[in-house]
């Protein structure tokens, strides 16, 4: 689609899951494409990715959601290269005055200056540590960390500080960064969340287009798992009449992986994710996609997105208790338990260097 909601030619997007770049909601005007007249044989070139910077006042974000078990987490970018079609952070870039479409994969925000202003926030007199949660809006370990080394940096600051975090990602770069983890990992300080929606190669690659592969994801939870750091995986979202038959067998895989807690929420759909995730869905499994929406419809109290606290990541109906009783049965069944969390009595704030020279 375009600025106005009209599709985008696939030749101009591959490796992307949005079908279009409609208007973000604060925008006060839609830019509509229209046949002038003038025929023209030009082919417009495939959409690359754009990064740009910001520097924030602040970098950890506090919220108050009684659905999560943090209270703080902390993001080094806006955008995700991954693409995932039904990323709830979406409507995120709509703030920033871009599409939550095709512009959250492409045009991407980087937060250079992000580890300096980390250390200064911990720093700050009357600090108390708890749990940061990096990575809850889009994937710290992107394609783009490659280069930016961002999240390498964050890590570095959060080991001088031995504060506790956890990571959430798709993204097996995290393996690079073991050196660092696997010695906090000992402390207690670290734990790692990797998720996995689907084990089918096909379904994930035009889902997830950009993300690595379903099997290459249970490899790095063997290799993180092996350097002594826990890993939850992550059956998130539960996609109703698409992935939700493969919830005991992506258990059972990560389990076998090393995996030692699981975690699952279903699919949510907020804002400009409804129709960006209907549109993708007619494109690529046309055969289904009214039975996917109708039994989302069931577990949603018959909208596409029930935003209610409570019932905004589980569903509710009979539906939302099968998934719910089918992820018990196979995590018990596995002895895949809740991992307690990182602990926080280890915080430091390190000592400046002493510019006078000792005398002794």
């Amino acid at each position: 689609m375009d600025a106005d909601g009209s599709p985008i030619p696939a030749s101009r997007r591959p490796g992307r899951a949005a079908t279009g770049n409609a208007s973000g909601r604060y925008e006060p005007y839609v830019r509509s494409a229209f046949d002038d007249g003038w025929a023209s044989d030009e082919t417009l070139p495939p959409l690359r990715t754009e990064v740009t910077e910001e520097r924030p006042r602040k970098v950890i974000t506090s919220n108050e959601s009684p659905d999560v078990p943090f209270d703080r987490s902390l993001n080094p970018y806006r955008g995700c290269e991954h693409g995932c079609i039904y990323c709830y952070a979406r409507p995120m870039h709509a703030w920033l005055g871009l599409s939550p479409g095709l512009d959250f994969e492409t045009r991407l925000i980087a937060k250079p200056q992000a580890p300096e202003i980390l250390a200064r926030e911990l720093g700050a007199r009357g600090y108390v540590a708890r749990v940061i949660a990096l990575g809850t809006a889009t994937d710290p370990y992107q394609p783009i960390e490659r280069d930016r080394r961002i999240t390498r940096r964050l890590l570095e600051v959060l080991a001088a500080h031995r504060h506790p975090f956890t990571i959430t990602t798709r993204g097996t770069l995290v393996e690079r960064d073991l050196d660092l983890l696997a010695p906090l990992a000992a402390q207690g300080l670290v734990q790692v969340g990797l998720s996995v929606t689907t084990l089918d190669p096909g379904v994930a690659r035009v889902m997830e287009p950009r993300a690595p592969s379903p099997l290459r994801r249970l490899e790095t939870v063997r290799r993180l798992t092996e350097a002594g750091v826990p890993v939850r995986v992550q059956v998130s979202p539960v996609i109703p009449g698409l992935t939700d038959h493969e919830i005991e067998a992506i258990l059972s895989a990560a389990a076998q992986a090393g995996a030692r807690a699981a975690s699952a929420t279903v699919l949510r759909l907020p804002r400009e994710v409804a129709t960006l995730f209907r549109t993708w869905l007619e494109e690529r499994f046309p055969d289904r996609a009214a039975r996917v929406m109708a039994r989302l419809r069931e577990l949603h109290g018959g909208r596409d997105y029930d935003p209610d606290w409570g019932t905004r990541m589980t569903g509710q109906g009979a539906w939302a208790r099968l998934l719910r009783s089918r992820f018990d049965l196979a995590t018990r069944r596995l002895g895949l338990k809740e991992l307690p969390p990182p602990r926080s009595d280890l915080f430091r704030v390190p000592r400046e260097p002493d510019p006078q020279l000792s005398l002794f």
